[in-house]
């Protein structure tokens, strides 16, 4: 078993002491707190740590996190946000438990200063990626592209980490404060992946609306009550559409969400797409022009013309240079992952499970595939030979979801309690164990 959690500490030049002064004015406040956030993580003492909104900027919270640390047997490692602003992220892993093989920092240079660490570590029984980040907080509905930026850097990255080093297939452990909630695009971004909210897999909660806000996890600084903070899982022998379809996909979902905004079906967003087009379809150029309308170009923060030219041509699938209403409804209304049925929704709660029930650890590839019997008769043809062989099962090591918490637990029923003062943040931590997932595999 490993556990990890993720907790945006809440630095102190961001927590209010009243409406003119922050925490960072006051040592014995700031210090306090975070000598008790240090108390409960080290009692819990979880195998991976991923903290956010760390303190960089002082020196004496830094060195007090990497003496308990170091104590505790945690290797460590902190990244700042860019342009020198204050805070940033703090990725430990205990030394008793993995071997780090490699550490890279992912810095977005993007309106935020983001950034992200990922770790490819090694346990006694597999190797897999973990990734500590901070999303840009929503301030408005036009930074929903600069925040889809953000988390397709993270996954682009994580490929090309895998490909550069020839990596055999491993899980993916994605933790961070993602400032959004289980309604917004980043999550139906990661669910169009394959991720699964470790969380959500646990406590059986879907991806419909009835299920959306059963637990809160942050209290932000409009006093609004929220979950986003996730622990995210990827299984190796979980299939991934292509990354540019996901992000095609995610982008349409959002043209889509500013027309329902503005109370249009589908036959009147298709009439404003088609402007005043006299031959019934879209052009490129109408295209364009309803893209800005809606505010998702023609801005810093918007998508850029490579982009934009990308999109069209994810609507206009067969090249003809118009999309007419069919192709409007198949590729940019009514894509199917978009409507999130109560049955898909079954089924993608059961996505870790079943993989668990599969296979479990001790068993022996060579003795599950072996296929010298085939040779111990004379019945068994080379055409049954290969069929075996090309349904051969090839095994990976993933992880099963064993258990996850919210602390404070009255998180889990939806409510923030007024007594809690540790962060403006809940502490999610999620037990794994490790399991062997098949992957099918022609030879």
């Amino acid at each position: 078993m490993i556990s990890c959690t993720t907790f945006n500490i809440l630095a102190p030049i961001y927590k209010r002491v009243d409406e003119e002064n922050r925490e960072s004015q006051y040592r014995c406040n700031w210090l306090t707190r975070n000598q008790n956030i240090l108390d409960w993580l080290m009692c819990e003492r979880s195998s991976i740590l991923c903290l956010q909104e760390f303190w960089v900027g002082n020196q004496e919270l830094v060195h007090m996190y990497e003496k308990r640390l170091a104590d505790a047997g945690y290797l460590f490692f902190i990244l700042p946000r860019t342009n020198n602003r204050g805070d940033g992220l703090l990725t430990a892993l205990h030394k008793d438990r993995f071997r780090v093989l490699n550490y890279r920092e992912l810095l977005f240079n993007d309106l935020g200063d983001r950034v992200a660490q990922l770790l490819h570590a090694q346990s006694v029984q597999q190797q897999f990626l973990i990734v500590n980040t901070h999303l840009l907080f929503p301030h408005n509905s036009s930074l929903s592209i600069v925040r889809l930026h953000q988390v397709y850097k993270i996954l682009e990255y994580v490929e090309s980490y895998q490909k550069d080093h020839n990596l055999n297939p491993m899980s993916i452990i994605l933790c961070g404060d993602w400032n959004g909630s289980k309604r917004g695009h980043v999550y139906k971004f990661l669910r169009s992946q394959g991720f699964v909210s470790s969380y959500d897999t646990v406590h059986r909660y879907t991806d419909s609306d009835a299920d959306a806000h059963k637990w809160v996890s942050h209290r932000n600084h409009r006093g609004n009550i929220c979950g986003v903070d996730f622990i995210w899982l990827l299984n190796p022998n979980k299939y991934r559409k292509p990354l540019k379809a996901s992000w095609s996909e995610t982008l349409f979902s959002i043209v889509k969400y500013q027309f329902r905004k503005a109370s249009l079906t589908g036959k009147d967003a298709f009439a404003f797409l088609k402007a005043d087009s006299r031959g019934g379809y879209i052009t490129y150029s109408g295209f364009c022009e309803a893209l800005n309308q809606l505010g998702l170009t023609g801005h810093p923060h918007g998508l850029s013309a490579e982009e934009t030219k990308d999109l069209w041509i994810q609507a206009d699938v067969d090249g003809d240079g118009i999309v007419d209403l069919k192709k409007f409804q198949k590729r940019i209304w009514d894509p199917s992952w978009l409507e999130q049925t109560e049955e898909n929704s079954e089924e993608a709660k059961e996505d870790v499970r079943e993989d668990s029930a599969k296979l479990a650890i001790g068993f022996n590839v060579e003795s599950i595939w072996d296929p010298s019997w085939l040779e111990q008769t004379e019945e068994n043809s080379e055409e049954a030979k290969e069929d075996v062989r090309e349904d051969s099962v090839k095994l990976a090591i993933g992880f099963n979801v064993e258990n996850a918490v919210l602390f404070p637990p009255e998180v889990e029923k939806g409510m923030w309690p007024e007594n809690y003062s540790l962060s403006d943040h809940a502490r999610l931590t999620v037990v794994f164990s490790p399991i062997q997932v098949p992957l099918f595999q022609h030879i």
